[in-house]
């Protein structure tokens, strides 16, 4: 009898081994209020030595918005076309920047936290969950100023308003399989690290945050692509649920419903195939 076999007929498993997606699932369940826990604690101690401290949380995009503004919409002249485009630039910055923290962050989930792996059993995958979980703790008190920004920006308050927890959580759920796929990927490749902040920034321009895709893009091939691809799907649909000259179609919710799941599921499978390899150096 192999020693593989013996151990399993005592009841013993393999330190460190890959149990089966079922197991995983429910120990992911077991454990959910740890990920809660770490997320929070992540969001409350970011920005916690500055003296403005979690203002950061709003200012950032906020600044960010305004450099756009200057840059995009008086130098370059990208408002065209745009009825408010203070409001659609405004919700473009600030539910990207929800989306490229996600990946940024997520990405190092396991290598920028390798005390905890090495030392502690529990399914990998909670690591990318509690970081997700942060983005979106910190993101709640950016919504509450996005609420004011947008009246202010001209925009009379409607029933869609209330569609944008939706949006959000839709995005969100995206945001968690993309950092589980990319959390595996640095941690089997670690220089893809450096790279991921380009591929972000090259999303920032491909996915209409400061300007319409429909009128630079057009019909054509490219256009199709650039609209249905998740980041820009996302950006319209919170657009779609504040701003009036926007329609959240059935089709969009759709493929916003379709890019979550695919992303929570592809992401999941994979990170869950890697999980006997991480803090393995």
């Amino acid at each position: 009898m192999s020693l593989d076999l013996l151990a399993a007929e005592h009841g013993l498993t393999r330190v460190g081994g890959r149990p089966t997606l079922a197991a995983y699932l429910r120990e992911l369940w077991r454990r959910r209020h740890f990920a809660i826990a770490l997320g929070a604690a992540r969001a409350y101690s970011r920005n916690q030595g500055s003296f403005l401290g979690q203002t950061w949380a709003i200012l950032t995009p906020l600044l960010w918005a305004g450099v756009y503004l200057l840059v995009f919409g008086v130098m370059l002249g990208t408002d065209a076309g745009i009825g408010n485009y203070i409001g659609f630039l405004v919700i473009g910055v600030f539910l990207f920047h929800f989306t490229s923290a996600n990946i940024n962050n997520g990405s190092g989930a396991i290598v920028n936290n390798s005390g905890l792996v090495t030392s502690l059993q529990f399914p990998r995958a909670l690591l990318p969950f509690s970081i997700v979980l942060a983005e979106l703790f910190t993101l709640a008190p950016a919504l509450l100023v996005l609420l004011v920004l947008v009246p202010l920006s001209g925009e009379a308050p409607q029933w869609s308003w209330l569609l944008l927890p939706f949006a959000i959580g839709l995005q969100w759920i995206f945001g968690t399989g993309a950092a589980l796929l990319c959390a595996r990927l640095v941690n089997d490749v670690r220089d893809l690290g450096q790279l991921i902040p380009f591929g972000i920034r090259g999303l920032m321009y491909a996915s209409g945050v400061f300007y319409s895709i429909d009128r630079y893009a057009g019909d054509g091939v490219v256009g199709w692509l650039l609209t249905h691809q998740p980041i820009a799907v996302y950006l319209e649909l919170g657009r779609a649920t504040l701003l009036a000259e926007y329609d959240a179609s059935l089709t969009l919710w759709l493929w916003g419903a379709a890019w979550a799941a695919l992303a929570l599921v592809v992401g999941l499978v994979y990170f869950w195939r890697g999980e006997a390899r991480y803090g393995r150096g």
